[in-house]
């Protein structure tokens, strides 16, 4: 698939393809893959997203799709350009694990079976054939179940380069090779079990591995499910005939009937009803839309018939937008998977270097080369880094995952790290600490007329302030009254006629140094005071930051008096009328006196201060810019978000740290005991095996950690 993104000035424009590359196992695959296409002419960077498996490129126009693909695979590894949906995976890729899983899993528990009687004192013709049966058994289940190893090793070797699947192929075969040498001779021992057991246990591990990125784009997959597969469309001639999402294009007109969801954004042109929009704020209560509002892909129309406009369909609607944020997880700037990227580097040639001087070493020692190879398989196997390769990336995933299914989305697996690491947090006001949505604060100063005609012209509007005194008085169950000649004047309000009585609505006559609006029915003047709403549990959510020893302040464009209002309301001080600029200006010194910076802001002039911030977190309704500048992403009313994620990096880290002592404590270990011959390649494939489940396990743990 391929999108346009913008370069440096006067070079031409940019063009983004994604391909699918099945065969990602580890960091290492990331940094190869990664540093290899970067390095190649009219390639500008790419980048892998380790739980999807695919590779977003950005190239010169020039360059076509098929000479990405074989850049790819003069790498060592297969792709696929990917042409639809961005967030689809190559189907059936952890379904085709399972099966080799099952296969593997029949396979070794026959073999074992009769290996008892050889473990048992089967000598002889009887010992012989037991040693044959399992090698019947062995050689279909080996050949079927060890593909996806033996393809990306061949893979990489085509292209001459190495990766973690040409050991562990090298020692299943070798394994292979000798137990059927063995059998054929007549020997006592054939490793045929430990050949088996080495592919089920992998293939374990990459079972729980898909099915631990499965559960991480649980979310995701759900959100996008969420928007209907096809709207019923109105013709020029008022007729109606279905079309499918993929063919819906903006300026069409879609109707929208009550109980249904939406399939594309759009602006309502007809009608209006109450929608759920828990999708998108975290809100259960009924949102009330009406003539002029925007109706998002996702949301579900409850009451009412409505005509909406369509302005985006596809990729481009804002439940898409959403999808993306998580899309973009990966672990580029992540100090914790470099780590892991350059020992994963090394690994292969040093593991074939080691398995090499082992059988020359034993192999001079007298072992003769039948056990100086049983060692050097042993060695092979035992050293595999899927554990190390796991320890980084099945802790972010996992933690990503759950704060997903919390509300919030984290765009890049690093900023776990420095979330981890933040210990001030800047607070932007409007939009951020509140909702954004100014309500009155004083209704009770209107009759139930004024309340009625006051209702009448907040619907007609789409001005914030419109829209907060609309949904007060909508919760206090009022009617509106029946209004004639409704118009709006930009920047004054709105106007109408109630009967033979001029009636408006807008701006005080008098100024005032707080959110106002006036109505005016004939002769008679209300002014209705307003408040920007505090987000709920903000207060709470604050303390709880402060309790995690991370203090924090205010840091607003508003003037003094709405962010002293908001600041006394949670105890934490304020600075007010702040340019963009001056907001950079405070994260800077703030940086520069040891703090790392958590900046939670969500409007356009957030946006530099966002990008500044060693870690930034913007809430749903932020502004396009907000978004795309923010680490993180939460959708809910609630503030309780920020402090989570604060909470969850921490144990992620914990994780991390414990994952890289379980991967490196167990290479210590193990190793020594393969080099002096004291492992056999079937306790090798037991521990190897047995290391990486143990670190996914242990990253499973974090799917606890958002409760």
């Amino acid at each position: 698939m391929n999108a346009i993104a913008p370069i440096s000035a006067g070079q031409p424009q940019a063009i983004v393809s994604r391909f699918v590359v099945p065969a990602i196992r580890c960091a290492g695959c990331i940094s190869k893959i990664e540093n290899g296409l970067s390095s190649k002419p009219g390639i500008l960077s790419a980048r892998v997203n380790f739980s999807t498996k695919q590779v977003a490129i950005s190239h010169l126009p020039e360059i076509r799709d098929d000479q990405l693909t074989r850049e790819i695979e003069t790498l060592g590894f297969e792709a696929q350009i990917l042409a639809d949906n961005p967030l689809a995976e190559e189907k059936g890729s952890t379904d085709r694990l399972i099966r080799a899983l099952a296969v593997a899993g029949f396979g070794m528990m026959n073999i074992m079976l009769l290996s008892v009687s050889v473990w048992s004192g089967a000598a002889g013709v009887t010992r012989d054939l037991f040693h044959w049966l399992s090698a019947l058994i062995a050689i279909p289940v080996i050949a079927y179940a060890g593909r996806p190893f033996f393809a990306s090793a061949a893979m990489a070797l085509r292209y001459g380069r190495t990766n973690m699947d040409v050991p562990i192929s090298i020692g299943i075969l070798l394994a292979t090779g000798l137990s059927l040498y063995e059998t054929a001779t007549g020997g006592a021992h054939a490793y045929f079990d430990g050949a088996v057991m080495l592919l089920f246990f992998l293939l374990a591990g990459r079972v729980l591995d898909g099915m631990m990125r499965d559960r991480a784009r649980e979310g995701i997959g759900a959100l996008l499910k969420q928007a209907a597969p096809g709207a019923m469309v109105v013709e020029n001639d008022g007729n109606t005939r279905w079309v499918a999402s993929r063919d819906l294009v903006p300026e069409m007109q879609m109707m929208v009937a009550a109980g249904e969801s939406l399939a594309a954004d759009g602006v309502i042109i007809s009608g209006s009803s109450s929608f759920d929009c828990s999708l998108m704020t975290g809100e259960s209560e009924p949102q009330p839309r009406s003539k002029g509002d925007m109706a998002l892909a996702g949301t579900l129309n409850l009451s009412s018939p409505v005509i909406v406009r369509i302005t985006a369909t596809g990729e481009d609607t804002s439940v898409s937008d959403i999808a993306r944020l998580m899309d973009d997880a990966g672990q580029r700037r992540s100090f914790y998977v470099r780590v892991a990227d350059r020992a994963a580097r090394f690994y292969a040639p040093a593991v074939h270097s080691l398995a090499l001087l082992a059988f020359v070493f034993w192999m001079f020692a007298g072992a003769g080369w039948h056990q100086s190879l049983l060692i050097a398989v042993a060695v092979l196997i035992i050293t595999c880094p899927c554990a190390l390769g796991l320890a980084v990336p099945a802790a972010q995933v996992v933690a990503s995952g759950a704060l997903l299914r919390k509300g919030v989305m984290v765009k890049d697996g690093s900023a776990l790290e420095r979330l981890a690491e933040a210990d001030y947090v800047l607070f932007d006001k409007t939009g951020t600490l509140t909702l954004g949505h100014p309500i009155p604060v004083n209704l009770d100063a209107l009759s139930l007329t004024q309340k009625q005609i006051t209702l009448a012209l907040a619907q007609a509007s789409r001005h914030p302030v419109s829209k907060g005194i609309r949904s007060a008085l909508l919760a206090l169950d009022i009617e509106p009254a029946a209004l004639e000649e409704i118009r709006e004047v930009p920047g004054e309000g709105m106007s109408a006629t109630w009967g033979d009585v001029n009636v408006t609505l807008g701006k005080p006559e008098k100024s005032a140094d707080h959110l106002s609006s006036q109505l005016t029915v004939g002769t008679e003047m209300v002014v209705l005071q307003l408040q920007d709403e505090i987000r709920p549990d903000a207060a709470e959510a604050i303390a709880r930051l402060q309790a995690l020893g991370l203090p924090a302040s205010i840091i607003s464009g508003d003037n003094m008096r709405s962010v002293s209002l908001v600041s006394r309301a949670l105890g934490i001080s304020a600075q007010a009328s702040a340019s963009p600029q001056d907001k950079v200006e405070a994260i800077t010194r703030l940086s520069d006196s040891g703090h790392n910076v958590l900046m939670v802001g969500d409007g356009l002039n957030d946006g530099p201060a966002l990008a500044a911030a060693h870690v930034s977190i913007a809430p749903g309704s932020a502004s396009d810019v907000g978004q795309q500048a923010a680490d993180a992403v939460f959708t809910s009313a609630s503030l309780m978000p920020v402090a989570l994620s604060i909470q969850v990096a921490r144990r992620t880290m914990q994780i991390v740290h414990q994952n890289f002592a379980l991967a490196i404590g167990y290479n210590i270990c193990a190793v020594p005991l393969a080099l002096t011959g004291m492992v056999t390649p079937l306790i090798a494939a037991i521990a190897m095996s047995l290391s990486s489940l143990i670190v996914v396990g242990n990253a499973l743990r974090l799917n606890g950690a958002a409760n």
